[in-house]
């Protein structure tokens, strides 16, 4: 089976071939020719099984070659990554026709937004909250939209985006085409498609025998030590056929810190959070994308949506919240055919969590392996070299990279460079040729550095008796400060 038997046109067909898309996945094979017939569609497939195409092609195909320019296709997406994702796979399969897809997101600029609006972008793919403000300004039309897509359905009820999707609901015309694509299918979407669906067609490509999670993902449930799981993780991340990663992270500021703990130990790590601008927060995922860095460390809600097909492992640094979270985040592997593991730590505390998860989704193991860096089981199950150490370099980090450097891009608002571990704070720069401070280290130090460098605090030596300190491996001695001290005995002053 091919695109062109599904009737797709040709140059459509030949656009996804210049990009190796030649066979059509099972959800794609089952919506696309349900939705060239004008007939509303709920797509249901798990995670990272193609679902994009599936309503982008008829999608496109509707509009026509040559669309009238004007905002005709509206698809509704969660997160930000996720808008930039799907138009770059519409733009992809769009790149033979004159159809212009404009991405449409919070975090930034509305100019640039607002001009591919103006220029005539006839698809729109964006998230709620930036839709509605641009609809409310009137620099976004949505009165002569044919084809509305919600995208990720369920992830976006999970984020708490039910009224914002009924608000753009109302703003676009009721003869619409109405495609609702998700991976799973709760009551709350079962209700939404009977309100603003016209007797939709309801495909499905989840074989009932597999369970709930993909059946080409391995999965293995850790029971790990919170101080061990740095050395486990950079254990895993030296797999054989370990390709691009996912590690999931409870907050930002966990994100933030795994990602450079993974970089000190030689990994070419980058972070995503929530704290992160919008341009470093796309860099990241650029890099990540074309594999200039090979793991991603996330926070679940910047993740979602997240589609890179070769993703080969996924670890949950921390446990998720629940079932429905646990399945999105192993999602993230196992995807184009592709098989995929993930690696789930259970704190200690967490063990009821886990057994609530593991009920849900029929797990089997209620009670996950005990597991240290040095256990065999280890090894053997992710096929791990023996002797194989977490640490890969003593420093090894990419170049030109800093601490903060993923959390805040250079030549920010203030110009200042990003500094350890103290981002936008120029006191605390340590800039060598300026004398700026560092660590509590004043301007007067300066003079007191060999070979450039700055020398480690010490006790001050007794009676003022010289000190040796120890700089790159020699010897230098250094004077003790004279102290003038008044010392009590029993609460009296003595001389």
């Amino acid at each position: 089976m091919n695109f062109a038997e599904l009737g797709i046109d040709e140059d459509i067909v030949e656009a996804l071939a210049t990009r190796g898309i030649t066979s059509p996945f099972p959800i794609q094979e089952e919506a696309i020719p349900v939705a060239l017939t004008g007939q509303d569609v709920i797509g249901q497939a798990k995670t990272g099984t193609g679902k994009t195409l599936g309503f982008g092609l008829p999608l496109l195909q509707s509009l026509g070659k040559n669309p009238e320019k004007g905002a005709k296709a509206l698809v509704v997406v969660p997160t930000r990554e996720l808008a930039i994702q799907v138009a770059d796979d519409l733009k992809i399969a769009s790149s033979n026709r004159s159809t212009m897809v404009a991405a449409i997101y919070g975090g930034k600029a509305y100019e640039e937004q607002v001009a591919e609006i103006n220029a005539g972008a006839q698809v729109i793919v964006g998230t709620p909250g930036r839709l509605i403000d641009l609809s409310k300004q009137k620099l976004l039309d949505l009165g002569n939209i044919r084809f509305m897509v919600l995208d990720e359905a369920d992830e976006m009820l999970d984020l708490g985006f039910l009224p914002d999707v009924e608000k753009l609901f109302a703003y676009t015309p009721d003869g619409r085409q109405t495609m609702l694509f998700s991976a799973t299918m709760p009551g709350t979407i079962v209700t939404m498609a009977r309100k603003y669906q016209n007797r939709p067609v309801h495909v499905r490509t989840n074989d009932p025998d597999e369970g709930q999670t993909k059946a080409d993902i391995k999965q293995f449930v850790y029971r790990a030590h919170a101080l061990d799981k740095d050395e486990v993780v950079g254990r895993i991340l030296q797999a054989e056929g370990r390709g691009k990663t996912v590690i999931f992270t409870k907050t930002k500021r966990s994100a933030s810190k795994v990602s450079e703990e993974l970089v000190d130990r030689g990994f070419n790590a980058t972070a995503l959070h929530g704290d992160m601008t919008q341009e470093a927060r796309e860099k990241s995922m650029a890099a990540f994308r074309s594999g200039k860095r090979d793991i991603l460390v996330a926070t679940e809600v910047a993740a979602r949506g997240i589609d890179v097909d070769d993703v080969t492992h996924v670890i949950n640094y921390t446990i998720p919240e629940d079932e429905k979270a646990y399945l999105h985040r192993v999602g993230r592997t196992g995807r184009a055919g592709r098989l995929g593991i993930a690696v789930t730590f259970v704190d200690w505390e967490d063990l009821t969590r886990w057994g609530h998860i593991n009920t849900a989704l029929d797990f089997g193991q209620p009670e996950p392996v005990e597991t240290y860096s040095s256990s065999k089981h280890l090894f053997a199950d992710l096929n791990i070299a023996e002797g194989t150490k977490g640490r890969i370099a003593k420093t090894k980090r990419p170049e030109g990279w800093k601490p903060g450097d993923d959390e805040k891009p250079r030549g920010g608002r203030d110009g200042g460079r990003a500094n350890s571990g103290r981002t936008g704070n120029l006191r605390n720069s340590g800039d060598s040729n300026n004398g700026g401070r560092k660590d509590g280290a004043g301007r007067g130090d300066k003079d007191r550095r060999v070979g450039g460098n700055r020398p480690h605090k010490a006790a001050p030596a007794e009676g003022g008796a010289a000190k040796t300190e120890t700089h790159g491996g020699g010897e230098h001695p250094r004077p003790a400060r004279n102290r003038t001290r008044n010392r009590t005995r029993g609460g009296a002053p003595t001389a």
